[in-house]
């Protein structure tokens, strides 16, 4: 029963860490090209405003 109730809850908490990440914003921000690198810039200043985007 401890077994399954610590593997329960290891996961869960897993799955919760990977749901928050996965909802972030600043994944669709890409900041490989140099052109794109200030309208990412921008952007990420955007959601910063906007209290979405925590640096």
């Amino acid at each position: 029963m401890i077994d399954n109730l610590s593997l329960g809850l290891s996961h869960g908490l897993m799955i919760l860490a990977a749901w928050i990440l996965l909802r972030r914003p600043d994944l669709d921000v890409e900041d490989t090209a140099r052109d794109g690198a200030k309208e990412a810039a921008e952007k990420r200043r955007r959601l910063l405003r906007k209290g979405r985007f925590r640096a």
